[in-house]
């Protein structure tokens, strides 16, 4: 018996590291982000960035309003946070055939909050500086949409 489990320590040790070895390291990542702040009032930036999203041609999948449920709960005067989830289906699935793991960027996203006495219009950008040459020129290509959504919310 003893013989037996031996034979197949020694049989199944191998196949194990080898489904180890085909995953993904375990690396630190560092995410940029893209932010502009504004003064305009608060309800104008979330229309804003409503239309800048779809002018860009994504679509709006969720819509956070964190802040205000907050204060919902009974919590007065607590400031305007959002969360703005949006996608193009085209791009995602470009994106997902180029790497599989940038599923962990989806769906694009724009958070809105108060912070002394202005609004920050914040994302995250996708990586440019990875080992996959056109991951990155496509990651560009995105981070400019990025960049515009949130320029187009702040702007005065």
């Amino acid at each position: 018996m003893l013989k037996i489990k031996k034979i197949l320590i020694i049989v199944i040790l191998p196949l194990i590291a080898g489904c180890v070895s085909v995953l993904p390291s375990s690396t630190e990542e560092i995410i940029h982000y893209y932010q502009a702040e504004s003064k305009k009032p608060y309800d104008d930036i979330l229309a804003e960035l409503e239309i800048a999203i779809a002018e860009h041609n994504f679509r709006i999948t969720g819509h956070s309003r964190v802040g205000k449920v907050i204060r919902g709960r009974g919590t007065k005067d607590f400031p305007e946070y959002d969360t703005v989830q949006f996608c193009n289906l085209t791009h995602a699935k470009t994106l997902l055939q180029l790497s599989p793991h940038a599923v962990s960027y989806m769906p694009c996203n724009v958070v809105i909050y108060q912070f002394k006495g202005k609004t920050i219009i914040k994302t995250h950008l996708l990586p440019v500086n990875t080992e996959n040459k056109k991951l990155n020129n496509f990651s560009k290509k995105i981070n400019n949409k990025l960049r515009q959504i949130v320029d187009f919310a702040a702007e005065e």
